[in-house]
């Protein structure tokens, strides 16, 4: 069993050093929805670069688009591109490694950045699978800055029609975004409340434990007859005092001296995860045999759309 604690520090490791590369990243929601990442990744989803047009494969769709750093660092790990091309290449001219969901690349749905989408096509995906009597589920990922665009009820409205127990969306609750708090710029109150009302299933974790949102993906599997919604109240800028609860680190290229520190508090971060040693008495070095991805040339690069 992998420990994924440390492994999610690791991966804010490579999205911190994606930022510093290509000068650009929303690297604050990066490290808030880490563990929800992870989780996904590496716990709940049934995909990977084995799979990935299987049409029994789960789906994912990442509606908080400017946060596709932190995608791009959980999908290498997977195995389907190297995380070396993606720091090299990352917002660079001509690169398909840009600065939101690009679905030219393995492992991605749909392209997404747009607030308030994703959701709506998530709702559409789930409604196919059932439709299709598939076994599969599709997970989408929001911001809750995100919860002021109209569409986002919509597809709430619509997702509890269907009965879309297959249906299992995130909010990254870290109550920041690039104006100020959630409840200075569009008040929101109990996000809980309001879905409840619209009929689904909710649950509010501990978005930055890795526990608690792998407890909450496995209780979702088991809701019979309407969607889940995981409320994951998290921290933005996770991981480094230099960073954490800070608006203005919403989108932010680090300083030498702040890449410094920041790296210094996540590695600790890693170090003492590793400590601590998963099921099975295996340090998170034992354990490891992340898949060997090649690099992505025109000839193995996946052409069109994934939806």
């Amino acid at each position: 069993m992998q420990n994924l604690k440390a492994l999610s520090y690791k991966l804010r490791q490579n999205v911190v050093d994606m930022i510093m590369a290509g000068k650009a990243g929303h690297i604050g929601g990066d490290m808030s929805v880490m563990e929800t990442m992870v989780a996904l990744y590496f716990h709940a989803m049934n995909i990977s670069p084995e799979n990935q047009d299987d049409p029994n494969r789960d789906m994912f769709v990442m509606s908080k688009g400017h946060c596709v750093e932190t995608l791009y660092a959980v999908l290498a790990e997977k195995g389907f591109f190297p995380i070396e091309q993606v720091i090299r290449e990352y917002s660079q001219f001509g690169s398909k490694f840009i600065g939101h969901p690009n679905n030219k690349l393995p492992g991605i749905e749909m392209n997404s950045g747009s607030l308030g989408h994703g959701l709506p096509v998530a709702v559409g995906m789930a409604l196919a699978q059932k439709m299709d009597k598939r076994p599969s589920r599709t997970y989408v990922v929001m911001g809750d800055g995100e919860l002021a665009e109209g569409s986002v009820w919509e597809g709430a409205m619509s997702a509890t029609q269907y009965k879309l127990d297959n249906l299992c969306a995130v909010i990254d609750r870290n109550r920041l975004q690039i104006s100020g708090t959630t409840e200075e710029v569009m008040h929101q109150d109990s996000v809980e409340e309001r879905f409840a009302a619209f009929g689904w299933n909710v649950l509010s974790v501990d978005g930055n434990d890795i526990d608690a949102m792998n407890a909450a993906f496995d209780a979702a599997k088991d809701v019979k007859g309407k969607p889940t919604l995981i409320v994951a109240n998290t921290t933005k800028g996770k991981g480094s005092s230099v960073m954490e609860n800070k608006a203005s680190w919403h989108h932010h290229v680090p300083s030498a001296e702040e890449y410094e520190q920041i790296m210094k508090d996540l590695k600790a971060h890693e170090e003492a995860a590793q400590s601590v040693r998963p099921e099975g008495g295996l340090s998170l070095q034992a354990q490891q045999s992340k898949t060997q991805a090649k690099p992505l040339t025109e000839r193995s690069e996946r052409e069109g759309a994934r939806i």
